[in-house]
């Protein structure tokens, strides 16, 4: 890790000690005697006009405090050198000033080979300074001074060429050029040469040497953009762009080197390790410097002809992985079956891992997917097995209810938990599925729900089946006991109904409540009671509402949310008691937009046990329910319930 320095200044400031050839620190020896050495013989004088560097015009010197004007070499040993640079400007502005002819050139030969070479080591000295950018212990004055000094040299350059004639051979110096490809370098070379910290070494043993490569890359990169940001950023002016100059030219090496990984065939792991780079990691990287970095200009890391491939790649893996998985879960329940073991208990309810494990796979796999392959639309597609695999979800159940063991309804009540939570995965986090298998599927799983319920509630409704004859005959109205067996019978079967998980258990019960009701109304409709007189009809209106009033009570008790079916009945029970054919009229219509699949055939049914009725009224009401259900668009139109109440 790199370290800053603690040598400092009276006023702060910090110095680096002189630089070797590669940009590092190298042995301290006194500056002061070297440069004496090197440039004993040039001084600028404290009186010499000086030439202005953006109008070649003569003009005073800006005063400094008496005594104190600094030369050449002090500049250069106090990394001052944007002062340094001026110093050679101003030497270079009076030199090339007075140069009017050739004998004038031979007379001032010497001094412009001094002048040379003092450029050579002021932009020797510049570049090692630049070479120290990225380094914890880079002088920031320093830094800053050689920036001005470039951009100084750069408008020196700008009015030698506006000024033609002859300009000294250093011209244009093309510092700029040279100080990007300085640093064009250095960042090559921390590229090449990654000094971050690495990872644990647990997590080295896991990996390729591939992956330990782009991973040492990937932290250089993400720590020296961060320095530049906080850092070498306060030490160039703003039109430079100088976040956006590192950013591009980490950029082009990371890219460059990504490239010629991805053009070789890249084992399944290292291929999805460099997809998550290109697409996540580095994304992330940038967007976390989204406030200095134009990230978007920069692109994507590798091309798309090569990106395409690795994405194939990765997505035939997973899918085959999912499908894999999702086979081997079925068989394992499978086998469980044939074996004639009961499915695991949470809570007293039987469960099955089936659901859960399919379920946190297709989750983890797509969800990974987007972040990968950048397209929902193609991670998405990693589910199209699915359908098929659910098929054989419910080839199994189908065997499960055919060969009635022992343990097939412990099965059953266990499957119904995998369907829900099947489907509501579908409902609820539709984004990780194409919309045609999501349909598909939800269809699927609707039938193995409904094939489920049959499957336990045919058993019962077999049992209730004496108690259902007696709702609707001559005795029903005088006998009324038949009803408390019947309550009493559904209580008994619904404890044999426990076993599936609550919100499970709740839509069973909640369907035999509908179909209960159902065949309550069916019996009702045969039309074998007739209502001959206002008494009955009295009586068989309370006696529905009791009966409606005690379903209700139990099922709700039981755990059943099918509170509106009770309504149906109370409805009934008003058109069995009205007198008035207006007041029956408008009951039939409120029946009907409480369950808009209510039909003539049902209503004829109904009002056909009043015999007091003629064909005259029954067709008056029945031509009422006709335009009403025309004209008027109902809220409940999803509500089904006459629809399964066959009548002749």
């Amino acid at each position: 890790m790199r370290t800053r320095s603690d040598s400092t200044d009276s006023a702060g400031f910090s110095h680096s000690p002189p630089l070797d050839a590669n940009g590092r620190p190298g042995p301290g020896k006194g500056l002061k005697k070297k440069f004496q050495k090197l440039f004993g013989g040039s001084k600028t004088q404290a009186n010499s006009p000086a030439i202005s560097p953006t109008n070649g015009q003569h003009s005073p010197v800006e005063e400094e405090p008496q005594n104190v004007i600094s030369t050449f070499e002090q500049c250069l040993e106090d990394r001052r050198l944007c002062e340094a640079s001026q110093r050679l400007i101003e030497r270079e502005e009076r030199l090339f000033g007075e140069i009017t002819d050739a004998e004038a050139v031979k007379h001032q030969e010497e001094e412009i080979k001094r002048l040379s070479a003092d450029r050579k080591v002021l932009e020797d000295l510049i570049t090692q300074i630049l070479k120290q950018s990225l380094n914890t212990e880079v002088n920031i004055e320093a830094l800053t001074s050689a920036v001005k000094a470039i951009c100084q040299e750069e408008e020196q350059d700008q009015l030698w060429k506006q000024r033609g004639g002859t300009s000294p051979d250093w011209r244009p110096s093309e510092w700029k050029k040279l100080h990007d490809s300085t640093l064009s370098s250095l960042v090559t070379d921390y590229m090449d040469n990654p000094t971050t910290s690495s990872p644990p070494a647990d997590n080295v043993v896991n990996r390729s040497s591939l992956q330990v490569d782009v991973c040492g890359m990937g932290r250089q990169l993400k720590q020296d953009l961060q320095w530049v940001v906080d850092v070498v950023k306060t030490c160039y002016p703003p039109e430079m762009h100088i976040c956006n100059t590192y950013a591009r030219w980490y950029h082009q090496f990371f890219s460059a080197r990504l490239r010629k990984i991805a053009e070789f065939g890249l084992g399944d792991k290292d291929c999805t390790f460099l997809l998550r780079w290109v697409n996540e990691f580095y994304p992330e990287i940038l967007q976390k410097l989204a406030g200095e970095i134009d990230h978007e200009a920069l692109g994507k890391l590798l091309p798309q002809d090569l990106l395409e491939p690795l994405e194939e790649q990765y997505l035939t893996k997973q899918q085959s992985e999912l499908t894999t998985f999702i086979g081997r879960v079925l068989e394992e329940a499978r086998e469980k079956w044939d074996k004639g073991e009961n499915p695991e208990r949470e809570d007293g309810c039987f469960v099955s891992p089936v659901s859960y494990d399919i379920i946190q796979l297709i989750n983890g796999i797509v969800s990974a997917a987007i972040k990968i392959v950048l397209d929902q639309r193609k991670a998405q597609n990693l589910t199209r097995p699915l359908k098929n695999l659910l098929e054989r979800f419910k080839t199994f159940q189908d065997d499960i209810m055919k060969q009635r063991k022992p343990n097939s309804k412990p099965f059953i009540k266990a499957n119904l938990g995998c369907v829900k939570q099947f489907r509501d995965v579908l409902v609820t986090r539709r984004h990780l599925f194409p919309e045609d298998v999501r349909e598909s599927c939800l269809s699927i799983l609707n039938d193995m729900k409904q094939s489920a319920h049959t499957y336990l509630l045919s058993p019962v409704h077999e049992i209730l089946k004496p108690h259902y004859r007696k709702l609707g005959i001559s005795d029903w109205l005088n006998k009324p006991a038949w009803f408390d067996n019947l309550l009493h019978t559904i209580e008994q079967e619904i404890g044999e109904l426990q076993g599936s998980t609550e919100a499970c258990h709740q839509e069973l019960i909640g369907q035999l409540h509908q179909e209960v009701i159902v065949e309550y109304v069916r019996r009702l409709l045969k039309g074998e009671v007739k209502l001959k007189n206002k008494e009955r009809e009295e009586k068989a209106y309370k006696t529905v509402k009791d009966n409606a009033e005690s379903l209700h009570s139990l099922f709700m008790r039981q755990g059943s949310k099918e509170d509106w079916l009770k309504e149906i009945l109370n409805k009934i029970a008003e058109v069995l008691k009205l007198q008035d054919l207006p007041a029956i009229q408008m009951e039939v219509v409120s029946l009907a937009a409480y369950c808009p699949d209510l039909s003539g055939k049902h209503v004829s049914a109904l009002l056909k046990l009043r015999t007091n009725l003629t064909k005259a009224d029954r067709k008056t009401v029945k031509d009422t329910l006709s335009d009403t259900l025309r004209e008027t668009h109902t809220l409940n139109a999803q509500r089904t319930f006459f629809s399964r109440v066959q009548v002749k």
